[in-house]
């Protein structure tokens, strides 16, 4: 007799936790808040710094230089791959 109230003592003990269990678990997705940084104007002054005047290509030192460099290596990037990319699928597909 006692052995069957322990029983059932442990057995409400373990539906009590269950049902507690169940109602604090919280099963989905969800992510961390978004940090905010400080300023108001999208950048914290202390790490950027140089954001105020990050795109002010006319006080860039060498402009001359870069610019034109930089417009070259784009535009050569943007048509060499893709003709390397032709060449060597027909070089594949006529030695298989």
């Amino acid at each position: 007799m006692a052995l069957n109230n322990s029983l059932r003592s442990a057995s409400r003990l373990l539906n009590a936790s269950e049902s507690f269990l169940s109602k604090s678990v919280n099963r989905g997705f969800h992510s961390t808040g978004m940090k905010r940084m400080g300023g108001g104007h999208g950048h914290d002054e202390p790490f950027y710094l140089h954001a105020k005047h990050m795109y002010n290509l006319d006080r860039m030192k060498g402009q001359k230089i870069k610019m034109p460099l930089a417009v070259f290596s784009a535009f050569s990037i943007g048509v060499l791959v893709p003709v390397y990319a032709v060449i060597f699928q027909q070089k594949k597909t006529a030695s298989g």
